[in-house]
Order: structure tokens, then sequence, then C-alpha cells
């Protein structure tokens, strides 16, 4: 269900509805593959990138005009997509779940499609695929597990000198109750001052490093950056709204500037299982509002995956597709 915030409008996320005949070829591929290991590697990647030729044509033409920008939002949710059979929500992100991997091998095809997937050693293991859900004791946190309290805008580690292009969202189990809160830069910009524009393409502003990556609150930010980088008419947007500060009091009201306009024209997305929402993380920031965990099986169950242009980048600070960049000092050892 997709529900635009009454506060004001933002364009709605394209839509692209799919069919179980749409699936039937690549879910036939993933059916005849003989894995030899039961959770997701180099083999699932693999075989990923070798069927995904086979996803539908129009899903595939959809994420290339999201790449080459065509669609401005920055963003594009697959409707209909297998997840094939579920068991109880796991109690924790990293707890077996015994299902087959059809769920985790359409993401990662999907995700071939844009770039490379890859992991971040601190963020759940480095997992490829990474299950997303309610815990106990995340539910306070501004983390992926938490339920209790919203989780502020953010661009996906915002703080990362090799942050994904794309974060890939699958939702196997939903909640009414929650939903993914989403602006693109694109439809705000308009809305800031000619003053602000100016000083969030600046590098006067400072990232914490998120504490999921091991590093304490307290740990020094990172170096100076700006918040608007590129063509100043369609520019790229990194932001967090809870780890950002700016350098200067100019600095500082022009992210505040930028906190309101983007919580007065956000989108909120319900997604539903069978869900799969892509999203350009260097146009499209991304949150998600409170919601009632119930902790009894039954609750939201996301898989979330990374990807990157090109894992050239990263070849200093990466092992396979692991991204293993060191934050202890707060800021990123190179």
């Amino acid at each position: 269900m997709l529900a635009t915030d009454r506060r004001a409008s933002h364009a709605d996320v394209p839509v692209l509805g799919t069919s179980t005949a749409d699936w039937a070829p690549i879910v036939g591929f993933f059916e005849h593959l003989e894995l030899t290991e039961s959770r997701v590697g180099d083999e699932l990647v693999d075989a990923a990138n070798r069927g995904r030729h086979l996803l539908p044509a129009h899903v595939v033409d959809a994420l290339r005009a999201l790449a080459d920008e065509v669609r401005p939002i920055g963003a594009l949710l697959l409707r209909g997509v297998p997840t094939g059979e579920l068991p109880t929500t796991p109690s924790h992100p990293g707890d077996p779940t015994g299902k087959d991997l059809l769920s985790e091998f359409i993401l990662l095809a999907v995700g071939r499609t844009l770039g490379e997937p890859v992991g971040y050693q601190p963020e759940h293991g480095g997992d490829l695929v990474q299950n997303l859900l309610p815990t106990r004791e995340g539910a306070l946190q501004q983390t992926s597990t938490s339920s209790a309290v919203e989780l502020e805008f953010h661009t996906e580690t915002a703080f990362h000198p090799h942050r994904p292009r794309h974060l890939l969202l699958s939702c196997l189990k939903g909640d009414p109750g929650a939903a993914t809160l989403l602006c693109s830069i694109r439809e705000v910009l308009d809305e800031l001052s000619p003053g602000t524009r100016r000083t969030l393409g600046e590098p006067r502003f400072r990232t914490r490093v998120d504490e999921s990556f091991g590093v304490p609150a307290d740990a020094p930010p990172g170096e100076l950056m700006a918040v608007l980088s590129g063509d100043p008419r369609r520019p790229t947007l990194i932001f967090d709204a809870e780890l950002m500060s700016g350098d200067d009091p100019d600095a500082v009201a022009a992210l505040d500037e930028l906190r309101r306009v983007t919580r007065e024209r956000r989108l909120a997305v319900v997604l539903e299982p069978g869900d799969l929402l892509v999203v350009d993380n260097h146009v499209c920031i991304h949150g998600r509002t409170a919601f009632t965990a119930r902790l009894d099986g039954s609750d939201r169950w996301l898989q979330r995956s990374f990807v990157v242009e090109d894992l050239i980048p990263s070849t200093p600070d990466r092992v396979g597709r692991i991204i293993t960049t060191d934050f202890s000092g707060g800021v990123a050892e190179r």
C-alpha cells in the first residue's frame, strides 16, 4: 500500500506489478540448482548472476531505468516477487531460519542486474542478504532491529567511503503499522532556500559512524563533507538525520531546514509480502515509522541487500564481497 504523508505531497514510487508466470523461468532455474551450501555466499551469487537473464524483461527494463536515473524519484517498487515457503519469523537476524534460498536468490539476481552485491563486516557479519526483523533488545535503538521508535531519515551508511549505490528491501512478512519512509532530493530541492542549497553543497558537515559498526556513540565524527554534490540542478545527497551535524552555525541551520523539509514532504510505503523496494542511495533517503512488535514468530520480516556499482574502488578494504573498512577510531582508517 502506498500512502503519501498528509502533511505534504511527494511523487509516488513507481510500482511495477508482476505475476507468477513472469517469475516462472527464474524460479524453475533456482529449483534445478545443485547447491552445495545452504547459506548465502559466492556460490549463490554466482548462480544468481547466471540466472538473472531469466528475470522478467519488464523488471530488467525498470531496473535499468532506475540505474540510469530515468526515474527521478530514485526508487522502484516491484510487486508479486516470489518469496518461497516461509517459516516463523526468527527471533534474531542471525538465527537459522530453515527456509529455502529462493527469496535470497531473487534478491541477488536483482542486485547483479544493478551492480555488485556486497556486505559490510560489522553489519550482520558481512551477510550479503540480511534478515531485518524486530528484537526485544533493539526496540528503542536507531537500527534495523528497532520497532518502538521511528527510524530517522538517512542515506545508508552515510559515513562510509564505500556506501552502496542501491539498497534492496524484500518483504517476506509485512505489518500494516510499519511504513517505510522515503524522500527524494529531487522532490525537495526547490523547497530549500538558495542559501541553504549553497551551504549544503559545501564541505561543512560531519557524520558519526553508526553504532551498528561497533563504534561507540562518543567516537569522533568523520572528515568534513558536503551534503549535496554534483550538478546543482540534479544533485546527489548524503544525509543522516541522527548522525550528521553542521560544523558552523549556518551549516547547522541548513541541516535543520533539510530535516524539516524532508519530514514535511516524505512518502510512506507499507510493504506487503512479495514487495521488493529498490532505492537509489545517492538520491533517496529512507526511514521507518514505529510499530508494535509481537515477538511471537509472526513479526514483520524483510531481507536487505546492498549493491555497489563496481567492486574495484573498495579493493583495499574488501575480502571477496565483504567490505572490511576499519572504523575503530570513529573514522575510516585506510
